[in-house]
């Protein structure tokens, strides 16, 4: 009986000591309420630029796992970029105009009543400019993360084909993301941009 218990006893001691082998080479757990540790490892050098004309350097990244979503017009399909290929996105106009607000008149009611009031909308394409030089246009989704270069939390920026403000403000106050340089050359020149504001 007690040679019986040894072979299960020694594959027990095996599969714990190569348990704790496996385990020393896992790397620490993340506690996801303890402190933040150091930026993204996927940042990128850059800045962002708001239609007010105010510049954000830093370091900038996506949604983990995302990428750009572009719709490329000459090849009729979407179009997936990752961040790191991409040397600077620009934003045109295509389209502005005040909306009129309105509302249902009552519940479970068809008659639409105006109130009043007004709303400013705005309609978006983008261009992506690749490392190599080439580029893309057409609608792009997206969230851009800021990490300042003077440090401080991420900021968020969301870049898409249509945005509306909010009713009672006008076209000026409804911001948008004018344009994206990315490489150490444009954090610099985001750092002297943002320096002379």
């Amino acid at each position: 009986m007690p040679g019986a218990i040894r072979p299960r006893l020694f594959v027990l001691c095996v599969t714990l000591a190569v348990a704790g082998s496996a385990a020393a080479d896992d790397p620490p757990a993340i506690d996801p309420f303890g402190p933040r540790t150091g930026g993204r490892e996927d940042a990128i050098p850059g800045y962002l630029e708001l239609s007010d004309g105010s510049v954000h350097p830093g370091r900038l990244y996506l949604t983990r796992e995302t990428k750009l979503k572009i719709y490329d017009g000459a090849k009729k399909s979407f179009r997936e970029i990752p961040l790191d290929a991409v040397s600077r996105i620009d934003c045109a106009v295509e389209k502005e105009w005040t909306e009129k607000e309105w509302r249902f008149k009552e519940n479970a009611s068809d008659e639409k009543v105006y109130t009043g009031r007004s709303y400013p909308a705005r309609e978006y394409s983008h261009t992506i400019t690749l490392g190599d030089g080439r580029t893309i246009r057409g609608p792009l989704s997206a969230i851009v993360y800021v990490e300042p270069a003077a440090g401080g939390e991420a900021e968020r920026y969301l870049l898409h084909q249509r945005d509306k403000g909010e009713p009672g403000t006008d076209l000026k106050a409804l911001l948008y993301v004018r344009k994206v340089r990315l490489g150490e050359k444009a954090l610099e020149e985001g750092k002297k941009k943002a320096g002379k504001r």
